[in-house]
Protein backbone atom coordinates (compact mmCIF):
# COMPACT_ATOMS: atom_id res chain seq x y z
CA UNK A 1 0.00 0.00 0.00
CA UNK A 2 1.05 3.55 -0.62
CA UNK A 3 0.43 6.43 0.95
CA UNK A 4 -0.94 9.87 0.26
CA UNK A 5 2.98 10.76 1.23
CA UNK A 6 4.48 8.49 -1.22
CA UNK A 7 5.97 5.24 1.02
CA UNK A 8 5.10 2.26 1.38
CA UNK A 9 3.57 0.90 4.59
CA UNK A 10 3.48 -2.59 3.24
CA UNK A 11 3.14 -4.03 6.83
CA UNK A 12 5.13 -7.12 5.99
CA UNK A 13 8.22 -5.60 5.69
CA UNK A 14 8.41 -4.04 8.81
CA UNK A 15 10.91 -5.48 11.83
CA UNK A 16 9.45 -7.90 14.45
CA UNK A 17 8.48 -4.69 16.90
CA UNK A 18 9.01 -7.81 19.93
CA UNK A 19 12.32 -8.44 18.69
CA UNK A 20 13.32 -4.80 18.53
CA UNK A 21 12.26 -4.26 22.02
CA UNK A 22 14.20 -6.82 23.05
CA UNK A 23 17.36 -5.82 21.20
CA UNK A 24 17.01 -2.39 22.78
CA UNK A 25 19.96 -0.81 25.00
CA UNK A 26 20.54 -1.24 28.32
CA UNK A 27 23.97 -0.21 29.06
CA UNK A 28 24.87 3.35 28.98
CA UNK A 29 28.82 2.42 27.99
CA UNK A 30 27.46 0.63 25.28
CA UNK A 31 25.32 3.19 23.69
CA UNK A 32 28.25 5.73 24.71
CA UNK A 33 30.08 3.65 22.38
CA UNK A 34 27.74 3.30 19.43
CA UNK A 35 28.01 7.14 19.48
CA UNK A 36 31.83 7.17 19.87
CA UNK A 37 31.31 9.23 23.04
CA UNK A 38 33.05 6.45 25.32
CA UNK A 39 34.90 9.79 27.07
CA UNK A 40 31.44 10.48 28.77
CA UNK A 41 31.55 7.04 30.79
CA UNK A 42 33.20 8.94 34.12
CA UNK A 43 29.94 11.02 34.09
CA UNK A 44 27.44 8.53 34.08
CA UNK A 45 25.30 7.62 37.41
CA UNK A 46 26.18 4.24 39.47
CA UNK A 47 24.48 1.23 37.93
CA UNK A 48 22.02 1.12 41.29
CA UNK A 49 21.05 4.24 40.93
CA UNK A 50 17.36 3.28 40.50
CA UNK A 51 16.20 3.87 36.96
CA UNK A 52 17.81 2.00 33.96
CA UNK A 53 18.54 2.61 30.87
CA UNK A 54 16.70 1.94 28.35
CA UNK A 55 16.76 2.83 24.42
CA UNK A 56 15.93 1.10 21.21
CA UNK A 57 18.54 1.02 18.46
CA UNK A 58 15.81 2.63 15.78
CA UNK A 59 16.05 5.63 18.22
CA UNK A 60 19.51 5.55 18.36
CA UNK A 61 20.50 5.61 14.82
CA UNK A 62 18.85 9.02 14.81
CA UNK A 63 21.22 10.31 17.08
CA UNK A 64 24.25 12.49 16.07
CA UNK A 65 27.34 10.78 17.03
CA UNK A 66 30.24 11.99 18.01
CA UNK A 67 27.78 15.04 19.79
CA UNK A 68 27.15 15.02 23.59
CA UNK A 69 24.59 17.61 23.42
CA UNK A 70 22.26 15.70 21.26
CA UNK A 71 18.79 16.22 21.97
CA UNK A 72 17.73 12.75 21.70
CA UNK A 73 20.83 11.54 23.89
CA UNK A 74 19.99 14.11 26.40
CA UNK A 75 16.04 12.71 26.43
CA UNK A 76 17.85 8.70 27.72
CA UNK A 77 21.27 9.04 29.02
CA UNK A 78 21.79 8.76 32.96
CA UNK A 79 23.13 11.86 34.01
CA UNK A 80 24.86 12.19 37.72
CA UNK A 81 22.30 15.29 38.31
CA UNK A 82 20.07 12.98 38.82
CA UNK A 83 20.89 11.82 41.93
CA UNK A 84 21.05 15.79 43.23
CA UNK A 85 18.04 16.00 45.98
CA UNK A 86 16.20 19.30 45.10
CA UNK A 87 13.67 21.17 47.10
CA UNK A 88 10.30 21.14 45.32
CA UNK A 89 10.63 17.81 43.81
CA UNK A 90 9.30 14.55 44.91
CA UNK A 91 8.36 10.65 43.88
CA UNK A 92 4.38 11.84 43.06
CA UNK A 93 4.08 15.14 41.63
CA UNK A 94 1.17 15.37 39.78
CA UNK A 95 -0.18 13.62 42.47
CA UNK A 96 -1.54 9.97 40.55
CA UNK A 97 -1.45 7.96 43.69
CA UNK A 98 -4.27 10.47 45.42
CA UNK A 99 -6.46 9.95 42.07
CA UNK A 100 -6.77 5.53 41.90
CA UNK A 101 -9.96 4.96 42.18
CA UNK A 102 -9.21 1.32 41.64
CA UNK A 103 -6.32 -1.03 40.77
CA UNK A 104 -5.14 0.60 38.08
CA UNK A 105 -7.64 3.07 37.28
CA UNK A 106 -6.81 6.83 38.03
CA UNK A 107 -10.08 9.15 37.93
CA UNK A 108 -8.89 12.90 37.79
CA UNK A 109 -10.71 14.61 35.49
CA UNK A 110 -14.66 14.33 34.91
CA UNK A 111 -16.16 12.69 32.26
CA UNK A 112 -12.47 10.21 32.11
CA UNK A 113 -10.90 7.35 33.29
CA UNK A 114 -7.29 7.09 32.72
CA UNK A 115 -5.48 2.89 33.01
CA UNK A 116 -2.60 1.77 34.11
CA UNK A 117 -2.43 -0.61 31.00
CA UNK A 118 1.44 -1.34 31.12
CA UNK A 119 4.32 -0.88 33.57
CA UNK A 120 6.85 -0.57 30.99
CA UNK A 121 8.30 1.04 28.14
CA UNK A 122 10.05 0.86 25.23
CA UNK A 123 12.07 4.30 25.67
CA UNK A 124 13.29 5.21 29.68
CA UNK A 125 12.81 9.09 29.37
CA UNK A 126 14.96 10.45 31.78
CA UNK A 127 12.21 13.15 32.80
CA UNK A 128 9.60 10.41 33.00
CA UNK A 129 7.01 11.50 35.81
CA UNK A 130 6.17 7.93 36.80
CA UNK A 131 9.66 7.39 37.07
CA UNK A 132 9.08 6.38 40.87
CA UNK A 133 5.67 5.12 40.22
CA UNK A 134 4.63 1.85 42.17
CA UNK A 135 3.56 -0.27 38.87
CA UNK A 136 3.96 -3.65 41.01
CA UNK A 137 0.68 -2.54 42.80
CA UNK A 138 -1.26 -0.29 40.59
CA UNK A 139 -1.69 -2.30 36.73
CA UNK A 140 -5.41 -2.31 35.23
CA UNK A 141 -3.99 -5.41 33.81
CA UNK A 142 -3.72 -7.50 36.88
CA UNK A 143 -6.81 -10.15 36.80
CA UNK A 144 -7.24 -9.90 33.24
CA UNK A 145 -8.76 -6.07 33.66
CA UNK A 146 -11.76 -6.96 35.39
CA UNK A 147 -11.39 -4.44 38.58
CA UNK A 148 -9.91 -1.82 35.72
CA UNK A 149 -13.40 -2.52 33.78
CA UNK A 150 -15.74 -2.91 36.66
CA UNK A 151 -14.88 0.49 37.95
CA UNK A 152 -15.56 2.16 34.87
CA UNK A 153 -18.71 0.13 34.37
CA UNK A 154 -20.13 1.71 37.65
CA UNK A 155 -19.56 5.42 36.98
CA UNK A 156 -21.68 6.20 33.98
CA UNK A 157 -20.28 9.55 32.92
CA UNK A 158 -16.86 8.14 32.03
CA UNK A 159 -17.37 8.20 28.40
CA UNK A 160 -12.98 8.46 27.64
CA UNK A 161 -10.97 5.87 28.61
CA UNK A 162 -7.51 7.00 28.41
CA UNK A 163 -4.19 4.26 27.96
CA UNK A 164 -1.62 4.56 29.45
CA UNK A 165 1.58 3.54 31.66
CA UNK A 166 4.48 2.97 31.66
CA UNK A 167 3.32 2.47 27.52
CA UNK A 168 -0.08 0.48 27.09
CA UNK A 169 1.53 -0.45 23.39
CA UNK A 170 4.15 -2.70 24.91
CA UNK A 171 1.58 -4.86 25.66
CA UNK A 172 0.48 -7.54 23.00
CA UNK A 173 -2.05 -6.89 20.62
CA UNK A 174 -4.33 -9.67 22.02
CA UNK A 175 -3.86 -7.77 25.69
CA UNK A 176 -5.11 -5.18 24.28
CA UNK A 177 -8.16 -7.08 22.33
CA UNK A 178 -8.99 -8.70 26.34
CA UNK A 179 -9.83 -5.01 27.41
CA UNK A 180 -12.01 -3.67 24.57
CA UNK A 181 -13.89 -7.03 24.43
CA UNK A 182 -14.41 -6.06 28.12
CA UNK A 183 -15.30 -2.37 27.08
CA UNK A 184 -17.86 -3.19 24.31
CA UNK A 185 -21.05 -3.79 26.62
CA UNK A 186 -20.39 -0.38 28.07
CA UNK A 187 -22.41 2.47 26.35
CA UNK A 188 -21.51 4.81 28.40
CA UNK A 189 -17.99 4.97 26.95
CA UNK A 190 -17.64 6.31 23.88
CA UNK A 191 -14.03 7.05 22.94
CA UNK A 192 -10.74 5.63 23.56
CA UNK A 193 -7.73 7.46 24.07
CA UNK A 194 -3.95 5.82 23.96
CA UNK A 195 -0.90 7.44 24.52
CA UNK A 196 2.48 6.60 23.65
CA UNK A 197 5.74 6.95 22.64
CA UNK A 198 6.34 3.68 20.67
CA UNK A 199 4.81 5.28 17.30
CA UNK A 200 8.26 7.42 17.79
CA UNK A 201 10.39 5.27 19.27
CA UNK A 202 9.69 2.06 18.08
CA UNK A 203 7.46 2.64 15.08
CA UNK A 204 7.32 -1.10 14.01
CA UNK A 205 5.03 -1.40 16.92
CA UNK A 206 2.61 -0.17 14.48
CA UNK A 207 1.93 -3.61 12.71
CA UNK A 208 -1.14 -4.73 10.72
CA UNK A 209 -2.12 -7.01 13.66
CA UNK A 210 -2.45 -3.33 16.10
CA UNK A 211 -4.16 -1.63 12.94
CA UNK A 212 -6.61 -4.29 12.43
CA UNK A 213 -7.53 -4.41 15.96
CA UNK A 214 -7.74 -0.39 15.90
CA UNK A 215 -9.49 0.10 12.85
CA UNK A 216 -12.27 -2.41 14.35
CA UNK A 217 -13.31 -0.53 17.54
CA UNK A 218 -16.43 0.03 18.15
CA UNK A 219 -15.09 3.75 19.52
CA UNK A 220 -13.70 7.18 18.45
CA UNK A 221 -10.40 6.41 18.23
CA UNK A 222 -7.71 9.11 19.55
CA UNK A 223 -3.63 8.06 19.64
CA UNK A 224 -1.61 10.54 21.36
CA UNK A 225 1.89 10.72 20.29
CA UNK A 226 5.05 11.73 22.50
CA UNK A 227 7.92 13.70 20.30
CA UNK A 228 9.82 16.42 22.26
CA UNK A 229 12.25 17.19 19.20
CA UNK A 230 12.14 17.06 15.09
CA UNK A 231 14.93 15.03 14.91
CA UNK A 232 12.48 12.08 16.50
CA UNK A 233 10.52 12.04 13.44
CA UNK A 234 11.60 9.98 10.80
CA UNK A 235 10.84 8.36 7.39
CA UNK A 236 9.47 5.20 9.79
CA UNK A 237 7.87 7.39 12.05
CA UNK A 238 5.93 9.33 9.01
CA UNK A 239 4.84 5.26 7.79
CA UNK A 240 3.84 4.74 11.27
CA UNK A 241 1.46 7.68 11.48
CA UNK A 242 0.11 7.16 8.08
CA UNK A 243 -0.59 3.31 9.26
CA UNK A 244 -2.87 4.58 12.50
CA UNK A 245 -4.73 7.68 10.13
CA UNK A 246 -5.48 4.82 7.74
CA UNK A 247 -6.95 2.64 10.90
CA UNK A 248 -9.08 5.77 11.66
CA UNK A 249 -7.21 7.30 14.55
CA UNK A 250 -6.88 11.20 15.18
CA UNK A 251 -3.26 11.75 16.02
CA UNK A 252 -2.26 14.64 18.31
CA UNK A 253 1.19 14.80 20.09
CA UNK A 254 2.60 16.23 23.20
CA UNK A 255 5.99 17.21 23.94
CA UNK A 256 7.64 18.26 27.75
CA UNK A 257 9.55 21.74 27.33
CA UNK A 258 13.11 20.32 28.54
CA UNK A 259 16.12 22.39 28.83
CA UNK A 260 18.60 21.90 26.67
CA UNK A 261 16.56 19.57 24.24
CA UNK A 262 13.43 22.17 23.02
CA UNK A 263 14.04 24.96 25.13
CA UNK A 264 14.22 26.63 21.60
CA UNK A 265 11.73 28.98 19.15
CA UNK A 266 13.54 27.69 16.06
CA UNK A 267 13.17 23.80 17.49
CA UNK A 268 9.82 23.91 18.98
CA UNK A 269 9.09 25.61 15.11
CA UNK A 270 10.30 23.00 13.53
CA UNK A 271 8.66 20.10 15.78
CA UNK A 272 5.57 21.87 14.84
CA UNK A 273 5.79 22.15 10.99
CA UNK A 274 7.33 18.53 11.19
CA UNK A 275 4.24 16.97 13.17
CA UNK A 276 1.75 18.47 10.76
CA UNK A 277 3.61 17.35 8.03
CA UNK A 278 2.98 13.50 8.94
CA UNK A 279 -0.50 14.30 9.96
CA UNK A 280 0.28 14.81 13.24
CA UNK A 281 -1.34 18.01 15.45
CA UNK A 282 0.69 19.77 18.48
CA UNK A 283 -1.53 19.58 21.63
CA UNK A 284 0.21 20.15 24.33
CA UNK A 285 3.61 21.43 26.25
CA UNK A 286 4.16 20.43 29.04
CA UNK A 287 6.09 22.03 31.84
CA UNK A 288 8.08 19.99 33.58
CA UNK A 289 6.25 17.37 36.44
CA UNK A 290 8.64 18.17 38.68
CA UNK A 291 9.94 14.81 39.73
CA UNK A 292 12.92 13.54 42.32
CA UNK A 293 15.72 13.03 39.80
CA UNK A 294 14.65 15.62 36.74
CA UNK A 295 15.47 19.12 37.95
CA UNK A 296 17.97 19.75 35.57
CA UNK A 297 15.73 19.63 32.74
CA UNK A 298 13.05 22.58 34.33
CA UNK A 299 12.64 25.48 32.08
CA UNK A 300 11.41 28.59 34.12
CA UNK A 301 8.07 29.96 33.47
CA UNK A 302 9.20 33.14 32.35
CA UNK A 303 11.49 31.41 29.74
CA UNK A 304 8.30 29.44 28.67
CA UNK A 305 6.36 31.90 27.99
CA UNK A 306 9.03 33.86 25.98
CA UNK A 307 9.43 30.84 24.13
CA UNK A 308 6.01 31.05 23.41
CA UNK A 309 4.91 34.23 22.16
CA UNK A 310 7.91 33.67 19.62
CA UNK A 311 6.36 30.60 18.52
CA UNK A 312 2.71 32.17 17.94
CA UNK A 313 4.82 34.90 15.72
CA UNK A 314 5.70 31.97 13.06
CA UNK A 315 3.70 29.43 12.94
CA UNK A 316 -0.02 29.51 12.27
CA UNK A 317 -2.23 29.05 15.47
CA UNK A 318 -3.11 25.28 15.09
CA UNK A 319 0.24 24.55 15.02
CA UNK A 320 0.68 26.58 18.80
CA UNK A 321 0.75 23.58 21.29
CA UNK A 322 -0.76 24.96 24.38
CA UNK A 323 1.58 25.33 27.12
CA UNK A 324 0.48 23.47 30.24
CA UNK A 325 1.44 22.20 33.91
CA UNK A 326 -0.27 19.07 36.02
CA UNK A 327 -0.62 19.91 39.66
CA UNK A 328 -2.23 17.74 42.29
CA UNK A 329 -5.35 17.76 42.63
CA UNK A 330 -6.56 19.86 40.03
CA UNK A 331 -9.60 19.33 37.49
CA UNK A 332 -7.78 20.18 34.24
CA UNK A 333 -4.39 20.54 33.22
CA UNK A 334 -3.32 24.20 34.29
CA UNK A 335 -2.53 26.96 31.02
CA UNK A 336 0.49 28.28 32.21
Amino acid sequence: MITAFGRSTKPEALPDWRQSLRDAVTDPRELLALLRLEHLAPRLPPADAGFALKVPRGFIRRMRRGDPNDPLLLQVLPQLAELDHVSGFSDDAVGDLDAVAARGVLHKYEGRALLIAAGSCAVNCRYCFRRHFPYAEELAAAHAWREAVGCVAADTSIREVILSGGDPLVLSTRKLTDLMDALRSLPHVIRLRIHSRLPVVLPERIDAELCAWLAALPLQRVVVLHANHPNELDASVEAACARLREAGATLLNQSVLLRGVNDDADVLAALSERLFAIGVLPYYLHQLDRVRGTAHFEVPDERARELMDVLRGRVPGFLVPRLVRELPGGSAKCPV
